[in-house]
């Protein structure tokens, strides 16, 4: 729902571009351009590839142009061996027909190349994560072997040099917490207005029964996430741990899983409003750019147990919405939940808490932004 107001009647004649790295499925990325879309229905997407099904309704019913490395061997599951593509494949999106581009991007949308007399908005979700803090995550010796980690590492060089210089392509950024936009004045010398990113608190409800005796994860089983930590302090504790979600990573922690840890794999929204609602908390062990999974969680009344690194636990207030995890690592997740099981949490507190970060509120943020761009870069 647009919010009505100055900032909408200012921009309905633009012709709007969304630009998006890649569609490969719904996480938190997809969801975020799902709302800038709805607010613009006339706009076209334009990604680097899209893999048909993966994404909502919503974005597939949508105009969606696509780059040559969709056309590649493999691309809709091995499309990061591709990454050394990707600056040539993103500036050959035609985007000279449009007065507004809005790019969502974590790696390369925020460089697409647009018209001078355009104006170039990106909600930046993070600075390019293999080029700049996660390359060893993604890239070390022990997961893809020396020779392709030397490789990719000289590539790497070059993508950095290339990321840095195209920052200049955006007119004006936006980022998904305080975090973020201190890693874009770190890495692009950019300022950036803080938008935290939606959620769904109309979906993600409380319900009146009583949480049982297990703890959640709900994220991508990717390198940097981390899960194998979440997984070793549940399988020294005894604790009873379910872990949603799919990834590269989903054999590995598979064979890591104890006898009191689940992998449930994914799961529909139905079943993950359910997971939600009837857990003790919801498990975040890594460093996290936003965070939307501990948020949809608090909409559902349950506290989050957050890594105090990142943007998402900026989220938590301590004791009230959820528990600061200290470390990354099994025994600070295990020492973070003997101390919220000492806590009382408030289902109604916390969720009250999560409708600062819903859907209208993001809406009026962000069309604020786009509004206040335009007057200030004509």
């Amino acid at each position: 729902m647009i919010p009505a107001g100055d900032a909408t009647r200012e921009l309905g004649d633009l012709r709007v571009a969304l630009v998006h790295d890649w569609l490969t499925g719904m996480r938190g990325g997809e969801r975020v351009l799902a709302a800038l879309a709805s607010y613009f229905p006339q706009a076209e997407i334009f990604t680097l590839l899209h893999d048909k099904g993966s994404v909502s309704p919503e974005l597939e019913a949508r105009h969606i142009h696509t780059s040559f490395v969709q056309r590649l061997p493999a691309s809709s599951t091995a499309y990061r061996w591709y990454l050394p593509l990707f600056p040539w494949a993103i500036e050959q999106l035609d985007l000279s027909s449009f007065d507004l581009v809005i790019s969502s991007s974590h790696c390369a949308a925020k460089s697409v190349i647009t018209p001078p007399e355009s104006l170039h908005l990106c909600y930046c979700h993070t600075p390019m994560r293999y080029a700049w803090d996660q390359f060893d995550a993604y890239f070390a010796p022990q997961r893809v072997g020396l020779a392709k980690h030397l490789a990719i590492r000289a590539v790497m060089v070059w993508l950095r040099r290339w990321d840095n210089i195209t920052a200049s392509r955006v007119d004006s950024y936006a980022a998904n917490s305080a975090w973020v936009a201190g890693r874009i004045e770190r890495y692009y010398g950019r300022p950036a207005t803080v938008i935290p990113p939606p959620v769904d608190t109309e979906w993600f409800v409380p319900s009146e029964a009583e949480p049982e005796d297990f703890y959640l994860v709900v994220s991508a089983l990717s390198p940097y996430k981390r899960i194998e930590v979440a997984i070793e302090a549940f399988n020294r504790s005894g604790r009873s741990l379910i872990v949603v979600g799919q990834g590269p990573e989903s054999k590995r922690l598979a064979r890591l899983a104890g006898p009191t840890v689940e992998m449930r794999g994914w799961v529909d929204e139905p079943t993950l409003r359910e997971l939600y609602q009837r857990c003790r908390g919801l498990i975040l062990p890594a460093v996290e750019d936003a965070g939307i999974v501990p948020l949809e969680a608090m909409a559902c009344g349950r506290p989050a147990l957050v890594l105090d690194e990142g943007g998402a636990a900026e989220a938590i207030i301590e004791g009230e919405t959820g528990t600061l995890i200290h470390a990354c690592d099994p025994d600070a997740v295990i020492e973070a939940i003997d101390r919220a099981e000492g806590v009382s949490f408030n289902t109604m507190r916390i969720r009250i808490h999560a409708l600062e970060y819903g859907h209208e509120v993001f809406a009026r943020r962000f069309l604020t932004f786009v509004a206040g761009a335009l007057r200030i870069h004509g």
